[in-house]
């Protein structure tokens, strides 16, 4: 095949054309994320009961719906949580070869089994399915520049003007507004109601009565009778839209003709539809919107198009009204996925360098260069075809091949060059001559190298959709790498060396004493070589300690799953006290917007800051900070990273007694979860209770804050709350006659809030509302204001047929896959690895009481099946390297003698992770992986050549020898490639750079201890383990037929 090449340059320019054509087309095709999509598919189900406690939700509408869950395909893990204000909401995670769409309606179908048992209220709520990721992918939010609207003014403008166009724009999974629209509110007067002897239901059958749209027909509707002319509608009456027209809805016309109107007894305006929550941002009253990414679709493209919308909306916001950012987690991802095209660059020009120095001239260094492009483009056509994108792992896949395909056309190019100075051949002989030395080799590194990273793309789950992005990216570039090493670059080689006139000693200045030096190295390399294979046990010795160093080391790697990334964004957290208003959750976040405006104002850019709603759970006493930091260039110092800005808040926060304040960072995989650390469930399978389940809890709070190796542990839920419970005595009721749904609707109305029917305002349908004045709903003893009509037409005080006494009660109830639990998340201690601090709470959960036990969900869910993964991919790929080897040489002996190098260069790894403080992650994973198969890369080199001139009649001795001094110069070029080429990896900053340097130092360690302590060792093991063998097959002289090769 090369010769046909060598004698056809153009035809080999042309496949090269083809392949690059191929790739430029399909760069602008390629999607860019950050991560492929790793995060399990999940299905939300939102249901709301109003007015329910979170036991009654959880008892009537949670259970319900979750007995129904079974028999759904790939199912995971379900998770639920009921809530004090009434909705409940259950996550359905399963495995990543779901299809989402299918998923959901499966959920979808098993649904409607329970929806004929669920209360009636929540049926006429609705019950929404969605499938959306956990986790936000940006919040916008809008504040009024010049202070012309207030918060609720705002709110309505964004639920009725722009929630609805961005909730349709595509990529967007759901989205939720922190505010609410207008709504005409009715706060009723208990002592009017009184003094006009009425009660709350006479009031709301006369809304519904009068604030209706009532259908009348029309005039001369068809059939008609002969000779109609005209035909019309009829309207009757419509539904009201000012706050006048609910004043005047008559309750009651007496006989002396007064009337009494809505407007006597109740105090009528247009507020807002719920006050659950406050926002501000940069402490101005605000709103804003927090948007779900939808499973599957693409962040950046998303992000993108939402603010695209917003900026078409913008002609027709109101005046003043701006929109920002506070929260967008895409910046991220362009700058990082742009700092590892940047690195790309940067390895590049140092191979190019080092090929320079090495074969000291331009057509030579030439060669190889023009291999790159080729390659990396037809790579990117592969990623097409596989319908992959552009993502920090297929780029890191990129800059690893960039080493790797150099080494293909160094080889030739070297091996030409060698060939015509030491033979003294014109280039056209000398690139015969030499393709018929290494295609054999090329071939086998090849093999070797895929063999390496194909078995990754058969790992299951979460890791094995970051394995397949790789090994896809660095397969496919190994493959076009020995096609253009097999097709171009012999042809160029042909056509563009020139035979060198003179020695290359001779030469003067840098490139004369680069050679002397070595040479003299060579010498020196020769010696020693000799050296070692003559004290062969000696030298065994040092090996077998080297490996049980290996094993000791790396047993010491702390565990992780991916490296933590600076993202430039940041949350807090608020916690009160149980039963803590409103009003002292606002004051704590105004805490918190003094600290991060003023403190920290080099750094942060704007805190928008939600009370009332947080990842723990809604209510009065959860508030939660969304805080952005400048870009990176500007945070250049340690100082002013992430890390450092979360360590001085919960410096800060110690100081705020009334609120417990957590700081933290997003995690690596945004749609994993929402903290950084690990996520559990701490379930009660025995049944012990909620009591149990809570003391349990505690427990394992206090031993947690004992151990050094956690820190930030915190249960993700909030604490059992006084409640005030009223108890109707049926028998006393009864006696009074008064009806039981009578009583019940009262309470509704008065201390929660009852939703009659629609008004109409500026043209879209909205709520009408109607609810206890505030001041008659803030103490118990308000309860004796109101009043029930009995069946004699009397009003009988509530007071008169209840009781009341104070209890406690949980606001929000978890169950984790059908049964009672808490969430508890926390983070491991500086310097301790995930995987240590995993471990640790196993060990606190098997010291508590019986029954309790523990589950992992989220990204810690991931971290388990991916540690449990990594032993098990590097025996497979050192099995699959090995078979390969043992084909391609047809021996048995052979490849064990390259298989023996390979933990020289996994101890490198490994002691440069322990030297940088790095855990043993999934980056960690794929720079062993490619150790693996560097590692035995450079063995391949020496041993077929010091198999070839044994079997030209050489001694063992003299052959290995001979072998090691040919492939010094190429050995030590591509690694020096290599290792300059992870360089720019193993140092960065900037935004991603945790990535970068966990993959970069891990190879990087690798390849220098693989070179050094390879070379040395690769003539130990070939005359150790070929040399017996060898010699019993000369005896039955069938040493040729094994190893004659193909004239290719």
């Amino acid at each position: 095949m090369a010769k046909f090449f060598i004698d056809r340059p153009v035809f080999a320019w042309v496949v090269a054309l083809v392949i690059m054509l191929a790739g430029g087309l399909s760069i602008l095709q390629l999607p860019i994320e950050q991560y492929p999509s790793i995060a399990p598919p999940s299905v939300q189900i939102e249901a709301t009961y109003p007015g329910a406690s979170a036991e009654t939700v959880e008892n009537t509408v949670t259970q319900v719906i979750e007995q129904e869950m079974n028999g759904l395909d790939y199912l995971r893990y379900m998770s639920s949580n009921s809530s004090a204000t009434g909705s409940a909401s259950i996550t359905l995670t399963f495995e990543p070869e779901a299809d989402p769409d299918i998923a959901q309606v499966q959920v979808q179908n098993k649904l409607q089994a329970a929806m004929s048992r669920l209360p009636s209220e929540v049926q006429q709520q609705g019950i929404t399915v969605s499938k959306s990721s956990g986790s936000f992918l940006m919040v916008a939010g809008f504040v009024s520049a010049d202070g012309s609207m207030n918060a609720e003014d705002l709110s309505d403008f964004v639920v009725s003007t722009i929630e609805d166009p961005i909730a349709r724009v595509n990529g967007v999974g759901s989205v939720q507004v922190f505010g609410a629209q207008h709504a005409m509110r009715i706060w009723l007067d208990p002592n009017k109601l009184i003094s006009y002897n009425l009660t709350v239901s006479d009031v709301s059958s006369a809304i519904e009565a009068q604030n209706t749209e009532v259908t009348a027909g029309q005039i001369g509707g068809a059939p008609s009778v002969p000779g109609q002319q005209i035909n019309a509608t009829i309207t009757a009456q419509s539904k009201l839209t000012t706050v006048d027209e609910f004043a005047n809805i008559l309750l009651r016309v007496n006989t002396d003709g007064s009337q009494v109107r809505l407007g006597d007894v109740a105090r009528i305006e247009i507020g807002g539809e719920s006050y659950e929550v406050v926002a501000r941002y940069n402490a101005q009253a605000a709103t804003g919107i927090g948007i779900n990414l939808a499973t599957g679709a693409n962040a950046l493209d998303t992000a993108e198009a939402v603010k695209a919308r917003l900026e078409e909306l913008k002609p027709f916001f109101p005046q003043g009204m701006e929109v920002v950012y506070p929260y967008d987690t895409t910046p991220f991802v362009k700058v990082s996925i742009e700092e590892v095209v940047r690195t790309l660059f940067e390895a590049i020009a140092l191979v190019f360098v080092v090929m320079f120095v090495f074969l000291q001239n331009w057509r030579a260094t030439l060669i190889p260069t023009i291999a790159v492009p080729v390659v990396l483009l037809g790579t990117f056509g592969v990623l097409a075809a596989f319908g992959y994108s552009i993502n920090t792992l297929t780029m890191f896949g990129m800059v690893l091949a960039i080493g790797l395909l150099v080494d293909d056309a160094i080889v030739v190019v070297e091996n030409v060059e060698r060939v015509m100075h030491e033979d003294g051949l014109p280039p056209r002989e000398a690139t015969r001559k030499s393709m018929s030395q290494i295609t054999g080799a090329l071939v086998g590194i090849a093999l070797v190298l895929s063999a390496v990273f194909v078995p990754m793309a058969f790992f299951a789950g979460s890791t094995g959709a970051i394995y397949r992005q790789f090994s896809i990216t660095i397969v496919s570039a190994m493959v076009l790498s020995v096609i253009v090493a097999i097709v171009l670059t012999p042809a160029l080689c042909a056509t563009m060396l020139k035979p060198s006139k003179g020695d290359p000693h001779a030469k003067k200045g840098f490139f004369g004493w680069f050679n002397r030096g070595f040479d003299k190295t060579n010498n020196f390399y020769q010696g020693s070589v000799g050296h070692v294979v003559n004290r062969k046990w000696r030298y065994l010795f040092v090996y077998g300690i080297l490996v049980g160093a290996l094993a000791f080391l790396f047993v010491r790697l702390p565990g992780s799953f991916l490296p933590e990334e600076d993202q430039g964004i940041m949350f807090s957290m608020v916690q009160l006290p149980a039963g803590a208003s409103q009003e002292r959750t606002v004051e704590v976040l105004k805490k918190l917007e003094k600290h991060f405006m003023e403190d920290e104002k080099e750094v942060v850019n704007g805190i928008f800051t939600v009370a009332g709603f947080s990842f723990a759970g809604s209510g009065q006493n959860a508030g939660i900070a969304f805080v952005n930091l400048k870009d990176w260039s500007e945070r250049t110092s340690p100082g002013q990273s992430v890390e450092a800005v979360i360590g001085r808040a919960y410096g800060a926060f110690a100081q705020i007694r009334e609120a417990m304040v957590f700081a933290f960072a997003p995690p690596a995989i945004i749609e994993l979860g929402t903290a950084i650390g690990f996520d559990m469930q701490l379930v009660d399978r025995g049944g012990a209770g909620h009591d149990a389940l809570i003391a349990a809890r505690n427990q394992l709070l206090g031993m947690a804050s004992q151990d050094p190796r956690l820190v930030g542990v915190r249960p993700n839920g909030l604490n059992d709350t006084p409640q005030f419970d009223i108890n109707i005595d049926q028998e006393k009721a009864s006696a009074l006659g008064v009806s039981i749904a009578d009583i019940n609707r009262t309470l509704a109305t008065a201390w929660g809030s009852s939703y009659v029917n629609d008004f109409i305002e500026k043209g879209r349908v909205k709520r009408v509302y109607m609810q206890a004045d505030a001041k008659y709903r803030m103490m118990p003893e308000d309860m004796d204001h109101w009043y029930v009509r009995n069946s004699h037409d009397e009003m009988v005080p509530i007071s008169a047929f209840s009781t009341t006494q104070w209890t406690y009660g949980s606001p929000r109830l978890e169950r984790f896959n059908g049964l009672s639990s808490v969430n508890i998340q926390g983070q491991a201690a500086p310097g301790v690895a995930s995987g240590d601090a995993m471990t640790a709470m196993q060990e606190i959960v098997a010291k508590l009481p019986g029954g309790i036990g523990l589950e992992w969900q989220g990204l810690s869910y991931e971290e388990r099946e991916a540690g449990e993964q990594g032993p098990a991919l590097y025996a497979l790929s050192m099995i699959v390297v090995f078979l390969c080897l043992a084909a391609l040489y047809e021996s048995w002996a052979i490849p064990v003698s390259v298989m023996m190098v390979v933990p020289l260069g996994v101890l490198g790894a490994v002691i440069a992770a322990l030297l940088r403080g790095l855990p043993d992650d999934v980056y960690f994973q794929v720079a062993i992986l490619t150790t693996i198969g560097l590692s035995a890369k450079n063995a391949i080199l020496i041993v077929e050549f010091a198999r070839e001139l044994y079997d030209q009649g050489m001694g063992l001795l003299e052959a290995t020898v001979e072998a090691a001094r040919q492939r010094l110069r190429p050995i030590i070029m591509t690694s020096m490639a290599f290792t300059l080429g992870v360089l720019p990896l193993a140092i960065s900053t900037g935004a991603g750079a945790g990535a970068r340097i966990a993959v970069g130092t891990g190879v990087m360690g690798g390849m220098i201890a693989a070179t050094i302590l390879a070379i040395f060792f690769v003539p130990l093991f070939f005359v150790l383990i070929v040399g017996p063998f060898a010699k019993s097959r000369s005896k039955r002289g069938d040493v040729k037929a094994a190893h004659e090769h193909p004239a290719e």
